[in-house]
C-alpha cells in the first residue's frame, strides 16, 4: 500500500488500541534500560557483590580463551570457523537431538506431556521428519557455511574480532540486546507471491518441531535466517566469541519457538506456533505489530493465549488451562 494510505491505517486505529501497544512496547524497553543501567551502576554497596562475581566469571572466560587461542596458535580462519559453525551447529543439533528422540519414541513422558498441539506429531511422520533433517543440513552446509566465508574477510578487516582480550561483560550484554532488536524475520515472504513460491515450504509443518526451524526454500534461508543474524555482529564489530553465543542463543531460540513443546522454565512459543497452525495470525516476536494490525484478534479468544506465558511450574498447561469440552452435535 501507499505511505497515504498507511498513514490513514494507522490514523484509524482506536487510540486504546495503540496506547496499549506504546506500553508493551514501553515495558520491554525499559526492562532492558533498567538492568543495562543497574549493571552499569556497579560501584553502590548493593551490586558490589553482582561485579565480584562478574569479575571472576570474566576471570575464568578470559582464562579458557587464552588457552584455545594459544592452542589453535592463534588461527584466524579456524577460531572463526570454530566459534561460527561448529559450535552453534553443536548447539542446535544437540537442542533438537533430544527434542526429536521425544518426537518418534514418545519419551521422556517429562518433554511429551507438554506437547502444545495433542495428537500432532505423536510419533512424528517418519518421511517428513527426514526430509526437514536433510533441508536442515542442506540449508546449512551449503547455504549458511558458505555465506560465513565472506563474512570471515569483513571481520577480519572490519574488527578486532580475534583479539586476545575478551569484551566487558556490560558490553557483551549491550551487544546481545542489539543484536535480538536487530534480527527480525522479514514479513514479505507472507506476500502471496513469496509465500507461493518461497515461505510455503516452511508452513508445510502446521505442528512444528524443533528442526523446522530451519526447514526453510534457499531463498529464505538467505534473506530470512542468516543476513539478519549475520548483520548485527557484523556492524558491531563482535568478537569471536560474542559471535558463537549470539549464534548458538539464536538458533537454540528459534527451535525452541518452533518445538511443540511448551517446556518449563523457557520461553513460550504459543505464539509462533499458532502462527504455523493459522497460517494468517501472530507474524511477529513480541506481538506488538500483530495487536495493532489486528492479526492475532483470532489467537486472544484461544486457550492457547492465555497458556501464552513462561512456565513456571512442572504441571503442563494443557491440563491446568485445558481446552473447553466440544459440544455434542
Amino acid at each position: 500500500c501507499t505511505l497515504s494510505a498507511r498513514a490513514e491505517l494507522y490514523l484509524r486505529w482506536p487510540k486504546e488500541k495503540l496506547l496499549d501497544a506504546m506500553k508493551v512496547t514501553a515495558c520491554v524497553l525499559g526492562a532492558g534500560l533498567l538492568l543495562f543501567t543497574a549493571l552499569e551502576n556497579s560501584n553502590t554497596y548493593s551490586h558490589s557483590y553482582v561485579q565480584n562475581m562478574w569479575d571472576t566469571l570474566g576471570h575464568f572466560w578470559q582464562t579458557t580463551w587464552l588457552k584455545l587461542y594459544y592452542l589453535l596458535e592463534g588461527k584466524e580462519s579456524t577460531l572463526f570457523l570454530l566459534g561460527a559453525a561448529l559450535v552453534p551447529c553443536l548447539a542446535f543439533w544437540c537442542f533438537n537431538g533430544i527434542l526429536m528422540v521425544a518426537d518418534v519414541t514418545g519419551k521422556p513422558t517429562f518433554i511429551t506431556r507438554y506437547r502444545i498441539q495433542l495428537g500432532k506429531n505423536d510419533p512424528v511422520d517418519p518421511k517428513k521428519l527426514r526430509q526437514a533433517i536433510y533441508t536442515a543440513l542442506c540449508n546449512q552446509f551449503f547455504i549458511s557455511l558458505p555465506m560465513l566465508l565472506p563474512m570471515f574477510y569483513i571481520m577480519k578487516w572490519w574488527a578486532n574480532t580475534f583479539s586476545k582480550e575478551l569484551p566487558t561483560f556490560r558490553w557483551f550484554l549491550v551487544e546481545m540486546s542489539i543484536f535480538t532488536i536487530h534480527r527480525n524475520r522479514t514479513l514479505l515472504v507472507h506476500l502471496p507471491l513469496l509465500y507461493k513460491h518461497v515461505h510455503k515450504k516452511h508452513h508445510e509443518w502446521t505442528a512444528p518441531i524443533g528442526v523446522v526451524s530451519v526447514y526453510a526454500h534457499p531463498v529464505e534461508h538467505i534473506l530470512s535466517n542468516m543476513l539478519p543474524a549475520m548483520t548485527g555482529p557484523m556492524l558491531m564489530g563482535s568478537h569471536i566469541v560474542s559471535i558463537a553465543v549470539w549464534f548458538s542463543l539464536a538458533l537454540v531460540t528459534t527451535s525452541i519457538s518452533h518445538c511443540g513443546y511448551h517446556l518449563p522454565f523457557l520461553p513460550s512459543p504459543e505464539f509462533h506456533d499458532f502462527h504455523h497452525l493459522k497460517f494468517n495470525q501472530c507474524y511477529g516476536v513480541l506481538g506488538v505489530l500483530d495487536y495493532l494490525h489486528g492479526t492475532d484478534t483470532v489467537f486472544r479468544q484461544t486457550k492457547a493465549y492465555q497458556r501464552h506465558r513462561v512456565l513456571l511450574s512442572l504441571t503442563p498447561l494443557s491440563q491446568s488451562i485445558p481446552e473447553a469440552p466440544r459440544r455434542a452435535e
